[in-house]
């Protein structure tokens, strides 16, 4: 084990809220491994950049010789997650969760050492468990309690509704944290009420609280809004190499340095001679290109990285097919045909219906090179797909 003082530097880099951080202090100091854990609803297949903040923080830990528990939130996502919600989230069905669980174990083994991981799924412990242990947890908590929450109570003010089963994901978040044990649970800033629901209950059960680390919500290309799929200012981590290379080096240069901090690999030295760099007059674009090469290379490989700098500044132009174009297949669902708006769509080379039916209205799509009309149907077959001028994609429709 590294000193507890280098340790602890680099434990701090980023974190927004560490508690109770003597604590985690009194915990390095024994010499110990601890147990770290964090927690994943599959909610969706695929991961991006801001999903990696707390999965760089589990690889820090990792390196400093602990032990890190991906925790796969099976059951939890069956109640369906109400944190920030303004309405009550659909659950997923366990066939959805099945799938979008064995993507993410393929996806974050780009960042941890999977012979150093310990994947679990809550499920291991919550299926066996009765309805009689269920209502024995919900008596740990009483409804004003809960209604501490800031989204329920925001919902509950404004008469918004608050299903019971939601009551119950706290508690059940909180009671893993007693199953697996963990010394230290990550979280985003969003998740303190059920990071520290699991402090309350291991004390309950008579172990020793856990530490609960917080991790910002990364901001997205735009610099202001928290990175999301829906704002499409995000970067997938599935992206092909070039478009992701782009999408980084396009950050503005006041996010750089956020970036760096919670999505770089590099020790605080090298930022801070980067910094200096800057001050001595290097462009502050080159330092983002070294930030888009590191990251590229994480999930794409060295080669990869060399090829998308090469072609940095440029956008997709008539005739010329990017090297690492990705192919998505798209299912027609039992149908003949489907409208151009929901291929594009589905393809994820928009974020979202409104925004596929402005770019067909904007003449911003083409179909082999030229702009189609938003009335066209494709049927079964492989396509080539722009939507703007840096998403491209082979569509494979069947």
């Amino acid at each position: 084990m590294i000193p507890v003082q280098i340790a602890m530097a680099e434990i701090r880099r980023g974190a927004e809220e560490i508690l109770v951080e003597a604590e985690l202090i009194e915990k390095l100091e024994t010499g110990q491994p601890l147990r770290i854990k964090a927690g994943f609803d599959p909610t969706a297949p695929d991961l991006h950049l801001g999903h990696t903040v707390l999965i760089n923080k589990l690889r820090q830990f990792q390196q400093m010789g602990h032990t890190v528990i991906f925790l796969i939130g099976d059951f939890t996502g069956l109640i369906g997650d109400p944190t920030g919600k303004s309405a009550t989230r659909p659950p997923l069905s366990p066939e959805e969760i099945a799938a979008n669980a064995k993507t993410y174990k393929e996806q974050v083994f780009k960042i941890l050492d999977p012979a150093k991981t310990e994947v679990r799924f809550n499920s291991e412990w919550f299926a066996d468990k009765g309805a009689d242990f269920m209502i024995k947890l919900a008596g740990q908590l009483s409804v004003a309690r809960m209604l501490e929450r800031d989204d329920f109570k925001k919902r509950f003010k404004t008469n918004q509704s608050i299903s019971i089963h939601e009551f119950l994901y706290p508690l059940v978040q909180g009671y893993d944290s007693v199953a697996l044990k963990a010394d230290v649970e990550l979280g985003g800033t969003d998740q303190k009420f059920n990071l520290l629901m699991g402090r309350e209950l291991q004390k309950g059960e008579g172990q020793a609280a856990q530490v609960v680390m917080m991790m910002p919500l990364l901001e997205g290309l735009d610099g202001v809004k928290k990175m999301s799929k829906s704002l499409d200012n995000y970067v997938g981590i599935t992206e092909a190499p070039g478009m992701m290379f782009q999408k980084i080096v396009s950050i503005p240069d006041s996010l750089m340095w956020r970036w760096y901090e919670l999505l770089s690999f590099k020790t605080i030295e090298e930022i801070e001679a980067l910094k200096t760099s800057i001050k001595n007059g290097v462009n502050p674009r080159d330092v983002k290109i070294e930030l888009a090469s590191e990251i590229v290379a994480r999930f794409h490989g060295e080669e990869a990285a060399a090829n998308a700098h090469k072609g940095v500044g440029n956008v997709i132009t008539t005739g010329e097919v990017p090297e690492g174009t990705p192919e998505v297949e798209v299912d027609l669902e039992g149908q003949a045909e489907l409208a151009i708006s929901a291929v594009i769509n589905k393809a994820n080379l928009t974020a979202n219906s409104a925004q596929a039916r402005d770019m067909l209205k904007n003449g911003s799509v083409k179909v082999e090179w030229e702009v189609v009309e938003p009335t066209l149907k494709l049927t079964a077959g492989k396509y080539l797909i722009q939507a703007g001028k840096k998403k491209i994609a082979w569509v494979l429709l069947k």
